[in-house]
């Protein structure tokens, strides 16, 4: 996650803290600090640390529920809103979303009774007052009303928040999880707005929470609408088969002429066996030609192949893997390693568009 730090491995999980959390803690220690003095600001610092500590629990919480099926979470990050586990996939069926999504608030639930029955805290309304008022006097009665406020405010369904994924859980054991996605989307985004129009006039960060659960919402809905799309498609079903390759014996001349006579972005060059041996980028060509000059191989302009895509792999896994590259294209071989097509973004975006407008089309295999 760019823009943030490591602080720490638990259970292979990485704990892990946006540089904006940093500032957040800096921001309220001064302002703390300038109304109250430096014991002020520490014991702010202090309140908002532990606090965090019990977002963090929250959030293991969800990963122990989700190891339980099978899922691992390579890391969890804190953000001045609030903590985000990146679990590696969702839970296969609505009764263990369920159980994942209600297990972070159970935690809350848990520490607010080991901080009454093992710290005497009590909870008094009056409590709700001092969550942001200086001093260590009350420090366990705020953490108490803090956790009962995370339990709560977290099942607010408000998609993908831990309400709204019991919301969707609830809908999906009824209906398929594409519709009970949007459904649980389309709420998270209305109180989303309603969220942020409160922000406006009480806590700002409602206004960044709001933004936060409206985005994701909508990017959620798409990805669980892609993967219900992509269901027992293949590499072979989405890849280019038609497209310009060079040898290792081509010059640049060559390959600035494949440039011309075709829409590529990025040219596989292929050994004798018609295996990938690297990856012709127009960039790297364009600079190629005004500083080496056309005669030069494109064996000293090509970068190294990526991990060539395999033409049986389903599609959804092997589009991760073209996200991750960076690249506009990947190359896909037969089991033999021979080079048989391309897989690139503009191709897989025209395959959703024939799925969304006859979704029973069958899509013929090349070869």
């Amino acid at each position: 996650m760019p823009w943030s730090i490591t602080i720490g491995t638990i259970a292979g999980t990485a704990i892990r803290i946006h540089l904006t959390f940093l500032l957040f803690l800096v921001w309220i220690g001064v302002g703390q600090a300038m109304a109250g003095g430096a014991a002020a600001g520490w014991s702010a610092v202090l309140f908002v640390s532990l606090l965090f500590g019990c977002v963090v629990l929250h959030e293991f919480g969800h990963i122990a529920a989700a190891r339980r099926y099978g899922i691992r979470t390579p890391e969890v990050t804190l953000y001045p809103i609030g903590g985000v586990a990146n679990l590696e996939r969702l839970p296969d069926k609505p009764s263990q979303e369920l159980v994942v999504a209600l297990a972070g608030p159970a935690v809350n639930v848990v520490i607010a009774i080991v901080l009454v029955v093992g710290l005497g805290a009590t909870l008094d309304a009056d409590d709700l007052a001092r969550l942001q008022e200086p001093g260590q006097e009350r420090l366990a009665a705020r953490l108490l009303v803090a956790n009962v406020f995370l339990a709560v405010f977290n099942m607010i369904p408000a998609f993908p928040m831990d309400g709204g994924r019991v919301l969707r859980a609830l809908l999906a054991m009824r209906m398929g999880p594409v519709k009970a996605t949007r459904i649980a989307a389309t709420i998270g985004q209305a109180l989303a707005v309603a969220l942020g129009f409160a922000g406006f006039f009480g806590n700002p960060i409602l206004i960044f929470i709001a933004i936060f659960v409206y985005m994701a919402a909508g990017a959620e809905d798409e990805a669980v609408a892609f993967r219900s799309a992509t269901a027992g498609t293949t590499v072979a079903d989405a890849m280019v088969t038609t497209y310009a390759s060079l040898p290792l014996t081509a010059t640049v001349a060559d390959a600035v002429d494949c440039l011309l006579r075709t829409t590529q972005e990025e040219f596989p060059v292929v050994d004798g066996w018609g295996r990938p041996a690297g990856i012709v980028t127009r960039p790297d060509l364009i600079a190629a030609l005004r500083d080496k000059g056309e005669r030069a191989s494109v064996i000293d302009v090509m970068a190294p192949p990526s991990d060539p895509l395999r033409d049986g792999e389903p599609l959804a896994r092997a589009l991760e893997a073209l996200q991750k590259s960076g690249r506009m294209a990947l190359p896909v071989v037969e089991p033999e390693g021979r080079l048989v097509g391309m897989l690139t973004h503009a191709n897989v975006a025209e395959m959703m568009m024939i799925r969304a407008a006859r979704p029973d089309f069958q899509f013929r295999r090349s070869g």
